[in-house]
Parts: C-alpha cells; sequence; structure tokens
C-alpha cells in the first residue's frame, strides 16, 4: 500500500494545531456567548449566525475553488479566522455582541471554505491509492487535537479568561497558515502540478498555456443534488439531518453546564467532550485496521449515526460520573465512524465532482445545524434538556433507520438481477439443465 509523504504528515500536524484552536474556542465561545447574551437562545442564534456563514459559504465554495487555488482558500481562511479572534481577544473585557458576532460569521465561513478545499485535495495531495490513508491521518490527528483542546479547555480559562483562549486560537491559525504557505504540496489537478492518477501513473492535468484552465461548471447545488446516485444523495441528506440533531446537544450543554456545575461550568464541559474525543480517536483507529470499500458503504454510516443519537440521549440522562463519560465515549466512537465513514465515501469522487459534492455536503450540514440551533433555542426556554435532545436525535433516529430499509431494499434488487441476468443467458444459451420456471407442465 502506498503511505503518505512527509510534507503531507507536517500539514496533518499543523492541522491538528488549528483544530486544537478551535475545539478550545467551542467551550470558550460557547460560554462567552452565554455571558455576553445572558440566554440560552442568545447562545443559539451566535452559533446559528455561525453555521449560517458556513452555509453561505459552501454554497460559494465550488465556484470560489475555480477561480484560486485550494491552498490560496485554506491560507485566507487562516488568516481571516487569525484575525478576528485576536482582535477578539484583545477587546473581551467590553463584552462586544457586534465583534462576537463579526467572530462567528468569520470562523462560520473560514472553517467550511478550509475544509472543503482540504477534504477535496486529498486524493491530489497523496494520490487515489493513498487517499484513505491521508484522510485517517488528518482525522486522526484532529481527534488528538479535540481531546487536547477540551481537556485544556477549563485550566486555560481559569488561567487567563477568555481572552487568553481567543490568542491561543489566533496563534493556530497562524500555525496552520504558515505550514500551508511553506510546504510545496499540490491542492488540486492544475498549475502544471503533477499528481498520481487511478492508473498509479503521474500527469500534468488542468493548465493551457502556462495558465490554470478553469473547467465550465454548473455548481447550483440542486443541480449537483439531482445528478447524484441515489445512495450518495442519500448520505448527505441524512448527514444534514443528523447535523440537525447535533444542534440540539450544542446548544443545551452550556445550560446544563451551568446548571450541574455553577462553579466551574467550563470543567463539566471538558470533561463531556474529553470523553467524547476519546471515543472520536477510538473509532478512527479501528477503522483504520479495516480494507476494502466496504469498510466505507452506506449500511456502515447508517448503523454509526444510529448508535450516536442513542448515545447522546443517554447522556443527557443525569447519569452518575461514570455513566456520563461512559455514554459520551459512546456518541464520540460513533462520531467518529460517521466521520470517517462518510468523508472517505464522498472522496472516492474523481476530479470536479469531488469538490461539488464537498460544498453541497457543507452547505446541508450547516443549513441543518443552523435550522435545528434556532429550534432547540427555541425548545430550551420551555423544556427541559432531555426532551429536546431526545426529539431531535430521535428524528435522526428515524431518518437513520430509514435509510437502512432503502440500502437493504437496493442491495436485494441489486443480487436479484445478476442471478436473473445469469438464467436468462444459460436460458439462451441452452445449457440449463433442469426445467424453466415458465415452462408447461
Amino acid at each position: 500500500m502506498k503511505r503518505v509523504g512527509w510534507r503531507f504528515r507536517v500539514l496533518a500536524s499543523a492541522h491538528a494545531a488549528s483544530a486544537y484552536g478551535n475545539y478550545l474556542n467551542l467551550i470558550a465561545l460557547s460560554l462567552f456567548s452565554y455571558e455576553v447574551t445572558g440566554t440560552a437562545f442568545g447562545v443559539g442564534a451566535v452559533m446559528a449566525l455561525r453555521l449560517f456563514s458556513g452555509f453561505v459559504a459552501g454554497l460559494m465554495a465550488d465556484t470560489l475553488t475555480t477561480r484560486i487555488t485550494g491552498k490560496a482558500v485554506m491560507i485566507c481562511a487562516d488568516i481571516s479566522q487569525g484575525a478576528v479572534m485576536a482582535v477578539l481577544a484583545v477587546c473581551t473585557e467590553g463584552r462586544p455582541l457586534l465583534l462576537l458576532a463579526a467572530a462567528a460569521m468569520a470562523l462560520g465561513a473560514g472553517n467550511t471554505l478550509f475544509t472543503v478545499a482540504l477534504r477535496s485535495a486529498v486524493p491530489v495531495m497523496v494520490g487515489q491509492d493513498a487517499r484513505a490513508q491521508g484522510n485517517g491521518l488528518l482525522v486522526v490527528a484532529r481527534s488528538l487535537a479535540m481531546l487536547l483542546g477540551f481537556a485544556s479547555a477549563a485550566p486555560l480559562i481559569g488561567l487567563g479568561g477568555y481572552a487568553l483562549a481567543f490568542a491561543v486560537n489566533a496563534a493556530s491559525f497562524v500555525v496552520s497558515g504558515a505550514a500551508l504557505l511553506a510546504l510545496n504540496l499540490p491542492t488540486e489537478d492544475g498549475v502544471g502540478a503533477r499528481t498520481p492518477d487511478d492508473s498509479g501513473e503521474v500527469h500534468s492535468a488542468g493548465t493551457k498555456g502556462g495558465r490554470r484552465a478553469v473547467p465550465t461548471r454548473d455548481g447550483r447545488p440542486w443541480r449537483v443534488a439531482r445528478a447524484l446516485p441515489s445512495l450518495l444523495l442519500g448520505m448527505v441528506l441524512l448527514r444534514a439531518v443528523d447535523a440537525l440533531a447535533s444542534s440540539s446537544h450544542n446548544v443545551a450543554l452550556p445550560v446544563v453546564a451551568h446548571a450541574t456545575s455553577a462553579a466551574q461550568p467550563e470543567a463539566y464541559m471538558a470533561r463531556f467532550w474529553a470523553a467524547w474525543a476519546a471515543g472520536a480517536v477510538l473509532a478512527h483507529l479501528v477503522l483504520g485496521r479495516r480494507r476494502g470499500e466496504g469498510a466505507w458503504n452506506e449500511r456502515a454510516f447508517a448503523l454509526g449515526t444510529c448508535a450516536m443519537a442513542l448515545s447522546f440521549v443517554a447522556a443527557f440522562l443525569g447519569l452518575p460520573a461514570l455513566g456520563l463519560v461512559a455514554a459520551t465515549a459512546a456518541a464520540g466512537f460513533a462520531d467518529g465512524w460517521t466521520e470517517i465513514v462518510y468523508t472517505s465515501r464522498l472522496q472516492a469522487a474523481q476530479g470536479p465532482q469531488r469538490g461539488r459534492l464537498f460544498g453541497l455536503s457543507a452547505a446541508a450540514e450547516q443549513i441543518g445545524f443552523a435550522l435545528g440551533t434556532v429550534a432547540a433555542s427555541a425548545a430550551l426556554e420551555t423544556l427541559p434538556a432531555l426532551a429536546v435532545v431526545g426529539a431531535f436525535h430521535g428524528v435522526a433516529l428515524c431518518g437513520a433507520l430509514a435509510f437502512l430499509l432503502f440500502t437493504s431494499g437496493r442491495r436485494g434488487a441489486a443480487r436479484q438481477r445478476p442471478s436473473t441476468s445469469r438464467r436468462e443467458e444459460e436460458g439462451s444459451n441452452g445449457t440449463t439443465t433442469g426445467e424453466s420456471a415458465l415452462s408447461g407442465p
């Protein structure tokens, strides 16, 4: 099996540094939003603004990456996010609502554009044959960063307040951007980049007269969706439903943390997310031992979504400390499982279709999360956290079960077609020794 090079490993480490800052900031920004707005609805509104910006960026990602390189997209995303977090770190004492909103918009758009560009570029950076290994390296590095980010959130906020957490997040974007500038990694089939194709041969593509050739493409999301195979479109839709469900526990968690541990809500959230991240790391290690396209099929994705929905509901049952850790770790394992299966399946697409797929997927996930965030925030004003989380994840569970039934029906039909074709071929060649099913008495 082909292995990824050292440059990609350095890039994965730099991305892990950026992810560390982001997951540290997931706790810090949620708690800071609660302090600035004073209500769960305020937390949800800030999160919805961030996700709406990500949704718009997802729709624009494919068009943007046709005009500038994926590397330029990722560097610009790092610069913009680092700059706004540095400003927010300096101005935390004034509790600036408008600056908080600007930061949410920059983080939402920047993270979506960076993720779409990076995931689309993995097969180009490492080659199609090594894409699963490269993707696994990224998700493992990011999961370890999650674990460190969540675990260090409480001591960092306790040591230097929100300003220190935001400053560390800003510095992490500097590390990521510097690595992208220093490393000579191709991000697309173009600009004379020599990349391995499916046959293992190296070729130049996407250039014309020394200038980048911009392919003509219709990136409108409804046209992209209409052209997808039904199973792949079902995966994207189920991922959007899963994002809607996930919004409920993200909005409910700060409220539960303040109610359960009023003196140190950040410590409660850190324990919750640290256990979740440990489960996600374990999922990536387990899936890394699997081989073949069957490891990344639609059925594995749907089963993981079912397990994730049940585990997150269990995490809000008011379990004792060990039970909470077990439930959140199980949720993390299921979440990591679905992430790596889903991403690897989409990365099997070739060339421009890969960018369109990830742009559509990002837009679907962001709009699902944004709509769910607004609805869950409003519901939490009158309903307990368990009821809200249970209802939202119940929708994801039903969607996953429906998708499982759909895939089972497709698999059954696919098995019938080859057997029917063989019988017809044998009958036409006169090789059948038994009686035909349609023969008379």
